[in-house]
């Protein structure tokens, strides 16, 4: 075998096996989790029955979808019906292939000079497999899901993509190893793009039908929204595809924003340098950290699914509408002339004074409301 095929097929296809494969185990040990934790945040107890702790649950889940009956309605768009759980599960499989998960070369399976391109173009096709699956099924509820999820998902695509054009242009590049690498010289992009940071993040829920974002799976107001008519396996590579794509914007927050695999900034640390210096266990540690940044924002989603209650549909559409795309346009504006006039670490301090005035006023004491007077009485001044 030529070292040609080695290099650009054999061992990038070998790479992203392994990366699929620990990416499936992530999605069934997430499922179990997020009940867990639901449960726990809840007061109830979560899946508890099969297993220890109700571990053997994630087995239990997949056993259960292949063997119920898979009902296909008479007057649905065969075609299409069967397409729709499919469109959503091949551009998360995709996209893995374009993530860096340690150090360069054996942590990346793909890398390309627009990677960050590359992945707003292959995420933002995972919309048309739920309009499809909606429309498809032949049922006004499946197709009013299928249209808010459908308006939804491409007004939050918007500051998605302008919530990135921070972090390109300071770092000057669309690849994801070199925007990683300019965080380790200089400081993590959250700090100096802390506007932006939180646009994504918000983007993101809202990209995945989370809550508060799940309009489109809306139990109380339209069945089970796009996928009222989709039962065992097929309803099953809905919710695949909801868990890969929390994945994938996990890891694209993290590598944008938090220093990707290292733990370095300023060139001290953790940094890629000295991660390659210390070998295999070098790039193991680098992808356990990279795996340690992803599971907090995965847990952050649970967090928010047992926190936030749902908006209402016009609430969401201001808020991405109205809000965040001109923040995102905001941001930019402001980056640029920070850029021109060459004051980008002026940036930082911005960001860090920010970040202490958000968190003095979340975890600031509460002031003493006075009891109201009873009737009939006054109360006087000391």
């Amino acid at each position: 075998m030529s070292p040609a095929i080695l290099t650009y097929l054999v061992w990038p296809l070998v790479k992203f096996l392994i990366a699929f494969v620990i990416v499936q185990v992530i999605v069934a040990a997430m499922n179990w989790v997020e009940r867990r934790l639901l449960g726990l945040m809840q007061a109830r107890l979560g899946p508890n029955r099969v297993g220890y702790k109700g571990l053997l649950q994630i087995v239990a889940d997949p056993i259960k979808f292949l063997l119920k009956e898979d009902i296909v309605p008479s007057s649905s768009e065969k075609i299409a019906y069967f397409l729709g759980p499919i469109l959503p599960l091949l551009p998360a499989f995709v996209v893995f292939c374009l993530i860096p998960y340690g150090p360069p070369p054996e942590f990346t399976i793909a890398r390309s000079n627009v990677g960050v391109l590359l992945i707003l173009a292959l995420t933002s096709t995972a919309v048309y497999g739920i309009i499809l699956g909606g429309w498809a099924s032949n049922n006004k509820y499946s197709l009013m899901g299928g249209l808010r999820s459908a308006a939804q998902m491409v007004s939050y695509e918007v500051p998605f993509g302008l919530s990135i054009v921070g972090v390109l242009m300071i770092s000057g590049s669309l690849d994801l190893v070199t925007i990683v690498r300019y965080q380790e010289a200089n400081a993590w992009n959250f700090l100096a793009q802390i506007v932006a940071c939180f646009i994504f993040f918000v983007s993101m829920n809202a990209e995945n039908n989370r809550t508060p974002f799940d309009l489109p799976e809306a139990e109380s107001e339209l069945v089970a929204g796009y996928h009222t008519e989709y039962s065992a396996m097929k309803f099953a590579f809905f919710m695949l595809s909801e868990y890969s794509m929390m994945i994938v914007n996990s890891c694209l927050i993290v590598t944008l924003f938090f220093g990707g695999w290292s733990l370095g900034m300023f060139g001290l640390g953790l940094t890629t340098e000295r991660l390659q210096s210390m070998g295999p266990m070098g790039g193991l540690l680098g992808g356990v950290i990279f795996f340690a940044k992803i599971m907090i924002f995965m847990l952050v989603y649970v967090w928010f699914r047992a926190t936030f209650p749902r908006f209402r549909f016009d609430q969401l559409m201001d808020l991405g509408w109205k809000w965040m795309i001109p923040l995102a346009l905001g941001n930019i504006f402001v980056t640029a002339i920070f850029i021109l006039a060459g004051q980008e670490r002026l940036m930082y301090w911005i960001g860090i004074v920010l970040i202490a005035l958000t968190a003095f006023y979340l975890f600031r004491k509460p002031e003493k409301k006075r009891a109201p007077a009873a009737p009939g009485k006054v109360i006087h001044a000391s």
